[in-house]
């Protein structure tokens, strides 16, 4: 498995409404990114900073790569685009983050 780590951000008043967009994510997004081979994918919320820490286990970066041409991601980013800063595709301003330690 392949480990990542990114962060993004959320608008200073959309903080309950990222969570509740989430609770639950939209079963086909579940689906793709299941299908697509990430696993534990969690994302944190920084309150002060209104920042995003996500964290995912990937089987391969092509595969997860891949998963951005999906319709359902696709639309996804055009529903999340209100509450995030966005790209020109929609997809949310990320910033991957290198491993510097990891205890097993």
């Amino acid at each position: 498995m392949i480990r990542k780590a990114f962060v993004m951000q959320v608008n200073p008043e959309a903080h309950e409404e990222y969570q509740r967009r989430h609770t639950p994510i939209w079963p086909e997004l579940e689906a793709v990114l299941k299908q697509h081979g990430a696993h534990h994918y969690a994302i944190y919320l920084d309150e002060a900073r209104h920042l995003l820490f996500a964290t995912v286990e990937i089987e391969s970066e092509a595969r997860w790569n891949a998963v951005a041409q999906t319709e359902v991601c696709q639309r996804w980013w055009k529903h999340m685009s209100d509450i995030m800063p966005g790209n020109a595709d929609n997809s949310p301003v990320s910033t991957e983050l290198k491993e510097v330690f990891y205890l097993e």
